[in-house]
């Protein structure tokens, strides 16, 4: 009978990696609890209108890359493309801006689309998702950014630039719109068939296009950068203040935009070299009309995202603190030394160390050697002998020296041994 696989695109996470996957997730949930944020957990499946209206008829995601289908009672429900419109439904339906005034949350979790899989990228994906609510001061803007920074460096990642833009506000961008227009008009031919589609709905998308031809197109294009108003350019002056007052180093990139329709004003991207064309590690932006547009208050907002199969390809090989190895390995031959084994073991776990013991039995050599693979940093061994005699012979793997502890009060030993490590 054949062996069903995982369906394209979806990846199964195996011990060896899940270490690294608990490592970032553990990092991030400290350094965003230091600054205030607090854990959410939303569905993996909501209503299709949902991300039709926040992020947008006419993007890749809602037209060509959701997991879109009929439930039974014939209601369109839809596997999350993404994770803020599900936090922002959250904030609307359970009344969370009634609260305090600034709503600071966060999120891990799968995200869903059909695209091409290639190196870093899944059809089921994983984010790391931070979002605060209620503050339109551009010191916020900075601080979330230099907070994702601060991340990335926690966990090891190397190599990476901090770009910045500013994509203006509603008001701002109706007469650039139309200069691009008029511009990208002159150079349809050369455009790629999504972005000929894209001219009379969505221009701005021409920039986010990775096809050379269209790249290539787009280099002399006017930038919207230079059609904000007064206030969208003080406030982004103000972040670029605020981040060299953190010394969060930053490049400015004015043909950067967004793939998401709910941008505004501040948007910035993580990026590496490492990764192709696709190099973006992680991103977002300002979304001060999101909440609005879903039937909410006017509550201004800004957040990120972090791919986590993305960071994860990054992370340099051997970190030390990712994968945790046994503080105790209980090498015991013959039935009578495996059940002190096996109480030893429980009694050293139950105090918060890891431990373990073999109930295959083999060899004392094939022990040791497991020992010795796992990285135990002690080896504990009992058989018939030193059940007789009553004490059990204790070997430091690190520095190979070894003495003898008694098996009447082994327990209360070893763990003032592994305490005073």
């Amino acid at each position: 009978m054949e062996i069903i696989t995982a369906v394209r695109g979806f990846k199964d996470i195996l011990p060896g990696e899940t270490e690294r996957w608990q490592f970032v997730e553990e990092t991030a949930r400290k350094i965003f609890s230091d600054f205030g944020f607090k854990e959410i957990r939303v569905p993996v499946l909501e209503k299709t209108e949902l991300f039709r209206r926040s992020i947008g008829e006419t993007t890749d995601i809602v037209e060509k890359e959701m997991y879109t289908f009929e439930d039974r009672g014939g209601e369109s429900l839809t596997l999350r493309p993404e994770a803020t419109a599900s936090v922002m439904r959250a904030f609307l339906e359970h009344s969370l801006h009634g609260g305090d005034s600034v709503s600071k949350l966060f999120t891990f979790g799968p995200m869903f689309r059909r695209e091409r899989p290639q190196k870093g990228r899944y059809r089921q994906f994983h984010q790391i998702n931070v979002e605060l609510l209620g503050s339109a001061d551009p010191l916020v803007d900075a601080e979330v950014i230099h907070m994702l920074m601060l991340f990335l460096e926690r966990v090891h990642l190397k190599n990476v630039n901090l770009e910045i833009n500013s994509l203006g506000c509603p008001g701002c961008r109706p007469a650039f719109r139309k200069v691009l227009g008029q511009f990208l008009s002159q150079k349809e031919k050369d455009l790629c068939e999504d972005c000929r589609r894209r001219l009379g709905t969505n221009p701005l998308r021409v920039f986010d296009c990775k096809v050379e031809g269209c790249r290539a197109a787009v280099s002399s294009a006017p930038l919207l950068i230079d059609y904000i108003c007064a206030g969208c350019a003080g406030h982004f002056r103000e972040v670029q203040e605020g981040l060299k007052v953190l010394e969060t180093g930053f490049s400015l990139n004015p043909r950067m935009v967004r793939g998401l329709d709910y941008y505004t004003k501040t948007t910035f991207e993580v990026t590496t070299k490492a990764l192709g064309a696709q190099n973006a590690v992680a991103g977002g932006g300002r979304y001060d009309r999101l909440v609005k547009d879903l039937g909410g208050p006017e509550v201004p907002g800004i957040g990120f995202a972090a791919g986590v199969e993305r960071l994860i390809s990054l992370l340099p090989e051997g970190m030390e603190g990712v994968s945790r190895s046994p503080d105790l390995y209980v090498a015991a031959l013959g039935p009578e030394a495996k059940k002190i084994a096996f109480r030893l073991c429980n009694g050293i776990r139950r105090q918060g160390f890891l431990a373990e013991t073999d109930y295959s039995g083999r060899s004392l050599k094939s022990q040791m050697k497991r020992s010795d693979r796992l990285g135990a940093g002690y080896t504990l061994l009992i058989g018939e002998n030193e059940i007789r005699e009553g004490k059990a012979l204790l070997r430091n793997m690190k520095d190979g020296s070894q003495g003898s502890i008694g098996l009447e009060d082994a327990e209360a030993q070893l763990l003032s041994l592994l305490k005073a490590r």
